[in-house]
């Protein structure tokens, strides 16, 4: 064997046995997430807003860290004397289970039907798991009548982390099998598939390796929706980007006798076009590092590093197995070299040459009604309800923390056991516990006090009120640099509208007297750094995709264009997800991360299409002029962009097998405008639209092809 022979199988031979180490070494952390990963409430939280100040500043008042779990025993029948004894012995054996770290006494509600217990668990454990052990150890020995359920902060915890528990296995393993299956189609090949497919997997799991160690050193922060989104996008992104490279190169294979010749052409074709739309994905990822949300912001780097991995994969892990396995790599449909073969045979037969036809025969026409439709579907924009929904909404299906809170609401202030947190001025206690007791949102309120016997201890117009006996002196608040910490029980359920216009009110009345935190704050300042989110991310987004364009068709009209039609086709997916959220699926709103979380993807993702098309009509161009160039284009690229459009589509329509309402909403937003995009956008409306424009598109360049074609003429 020569030694260039030699050279040639040694160079793919390293490779592959170097992504195999790595993604060997990267396999046993699918079950290993949960060593770093967080569904903490904190990992959302907008890290400069006044509800998380007052949050950090809540731990300078309390002994330790601890989460409310709130214990809710109710009944059709009053609640006797004697009942309530067995209860109070019941929940007391509540801290004998790890992870609770206190217990309340039981407190009766008025209508005599229903008791609650707070039980503290620790919020460093695993909440989840307490939170379950509470559940099935709690119903054991009550008395007949009795239900229970488990709510408050702790219990929706649970729920969510629950919810989540499908991302290892049923989330991974919906999303493969749909892949294999959309490979199988569209290659009709036993061996093509399972390459592609194992590219993307050995992807995935080396970019979970380096990201695991980024969270477990707290670089970067995992929680299940990062997750969820990563395995989705890793997975998709790198089918696709096979998917570009495995049609050049039997592309190539028909041009080259060499498998080696094949190898290089087929690489030089679509080194730039998979640089380039990765490129545009990581640079829409990164600018959510500007979010101040800490889940967005988390999701900027975790998902960045995974598409590094894919475009890794995809030019040298996938070109390493096809270059060994040859023309094989296709069997039974085994690409030839064929010295005779007519190039333009591929360019006039099959359906996008007649998507080709029609574009030539009528261009104005086809772009014009292509853009009508789109614009008509946009139309509905305004009627999506993205402007928050409650946390207890997160989960769809079944959630004992949002029947338990249902049912709480019946017999207390919907607010008890989570109330918010005000922080004020030791001299202003009297002043701003006034101002809480006069709004009628306001059941009661309450001030830390460390020797109290509860931990705080009830405020009225009169001031702090004593707990013993009469004459037995008050309890003192806890004092922490000059400030105490009031706690503000909400007449209404913590996320309802109600308590967030009662938040709101207050904050406008104290004007500056006094912060407020706790859950309802929390959700109001999550909704408006969302908003505030959105604003500023997606016009930065356009603009840095823009520039990559400019720089990759060397143009300035087509990049513009092409980020136009691009928004048009985002605002009808958001347009007819608004009809479906709210008149098919009657979904209670949208988080306000969702449009933004939208954008992000489908611009980034839909723009991918544009390029992988407009780098082939630029090549073919360059050849054959501009016009002549768009209908090559789009003849060519045909095929292989609607099969990356739909496993792009599949992949993230898998994410609706979770039942949580922002990943079920993402999907859909994502899966339908990734199909509009490669259907409608990719395959009509920006070839018609260049095709009209002529070889202005490439403003202010022109091409030699251009001018030559022009001279002739």
């Amino acid at each position: 064997m020569s030694t260039t022979r030699l050279a040639r199988l040694a160079i793919p031979v390293l490779l592959i046995l170097t992504w195999l180490a790595a993604a060997g070494i990267g396999g046993p952390y699918f079950g290993r997430i949960e060593e770093v990963a967080t569904n903490d409430q904190s990992t959302f939280l907008p890290t400069s807003a006044e509800a998380t100040i007052v949050g950090d500043r809540y731990l300078d008042f309390v002994d330790s860290s601890t989460l409310p779990a709130i214990v809710l025993f109710s009944s059709d029948d009053a609640l006797t004397p004697d009942v309530l004894t067995e209860l109070q012995e019941r929940a007391a054996t509540l801290a004998d289970i790890d992870g609770v770290e206190s217990v309340s006494p039981l407190i009766p509600s008025e209508d005599g039907l229903a008791a609650q217990v707070f039980a503290g668990v620790d919020a460093e454990a695993s909440i989840a798991e307490v939170v379950d052990v509470i559940r099935e150890d709690l119903p054991g020995g009550l008395p007949d009548g009795v239900t229970t359920y488990v709510t408050g902060p702790a219990g929706f915890t649970a729920d969510i982390t629950e919810a989540f528990s499908g991302i290892d296995g049923l989330l991974l393993a919906v999303a493969l099998a749909v892949v294999l299956v959309i490979l199988l189609v569209v290659y009709r090949s036993l061996i093509l598939p399972f390459a592609v497919l194992a590219t993307s997997l050995f992807a995935l799991a080396v970019a979970l390796l380096a990201n695991w160690w980024l969270a477990k050193a707290e670089i970067v922060t995992l929680t299940g929706q990062t997750q969820g989104i990563l395995f989705i996008l890793v997975i998709g992104a790198a089918t696709d980007y096979s998917l570009l490279y495995t049609a050049r190169y039997a592309e190539e294979l028909k041009r080259h006798p060499s498998k080696a010749d094949a190898t290089r052409a087929a690489l030089k074709g679509v080194v730039e076009p998979i640089l380039a739309s990765g490129g545009t994905v990581i640079a829409g990822l990164m600018c959510l590092l500007l979010s101040d949300l800490g889940s967005s912001r988390s999701l900027g780097p975790v998902a960045a590093i995974g598409i590094i991995f894919a475009m890794l994969a995809a030019l040298t892990l996938l070109p390493s197995l096809l270059y060994l396995m040859g023309r094989a790599s296709y069997w039974p449909r085994r690409p030839r070299f064929d010295p005779n073969r007519d190039e333009d045979a591929e360019v006039t037969t099959g359906i996008y040459a007649q998507a080709a036809r029609l574009v030539a025969a009528r261009p104005r026409v086809v772009w014009v009604v292509c853009a009508l439709a789109l614009a008509a579907g946009a139309a509905f924009v305004p009627t999506l309800k993205a402007d928050g929904v409650p946390p207890s909404e997160f989960v769809l299906g079944a959630s004992e923390a949002r029947d338990g809170q249902a049912e709480l609401a019946e017999h207390f202030p919907a607010g008890s056991g989570n109330p918010a947190r005000v922080l004020t001025d030791e001299a202003r206690l009297q002043e701003v516990t006034d101002l809480l007791l006069s709004s009628d949102g306001v059941d009661s309120v309450s001030v830390v006090a460390a020797d109290s016997p509860a931990g705080t201890a009830p405020v009225t117009a009169d001031g702090v009120q004593p707990l013993g006996p009469p004459g037995t002196p008050a309890p003192a608040p806890t004092v922490s640099e000059g400030q105490v910490m009031l706690l503000a029980t909400l007449a209404d359920a913590p996320d309802s509208d109600e308590a967030g216009d009662t938040v709101r009110a207050l904050r406008a009345d104290l004007d500056g007297r006094a912060q407020i935190g706790g859950e309802t704050a929390t959700n109001i300042d999550t909704r408006d750094t969302s908003i505030r989110d959105r604003n500023l991310i997606i016009p930065l987004v356009l603009v840095v995709i823009l520039l990559i364009l400019i720089v990759l068709l060397r143009s300035v009209l087509a990049p513009v264009l092409l980020i136009l039609t691009t928004v048009l086709s985002f605002g009808t997916a958001m347009g007819t997800a608004a009809l479906v959220f709210n008149h098919v699926l009657d979904l209670p709103g949208a988080d306000p991360s969702v449009p933004l979380y939208g954008f992000v993807f489908l611009v980034a993702l839909g723009i991918d299409y544009n390029i992988f098309l407009m780098t082939r009509v630029r090549e073919e161009s360059l050849v054959h002029g501009t016009r002549p160039g768009i209908l090559r284009g789009l003849a060519v690229t045909g095929g292989v962009i609607t099969s990356a459009g739909l496993v792009l589509a599949a992949t993230f329509a898998a994410l609706a097998v979770l039942p949580i309402l922002f990943l079920l909403q993402l999907a859909f937003i994502v899966a339908f405008g990734v199909l509009v995009d490669t259907f409608l956008v990719r395959t009509l409306l920006v070839p018609a639209l260049s095709y009209d424009i002529g070889p202005r598109i490439w403003w202010p360049a022109r091409l030699e092809a251009d001018r030559a074609a022009h001279a002739a003429e």
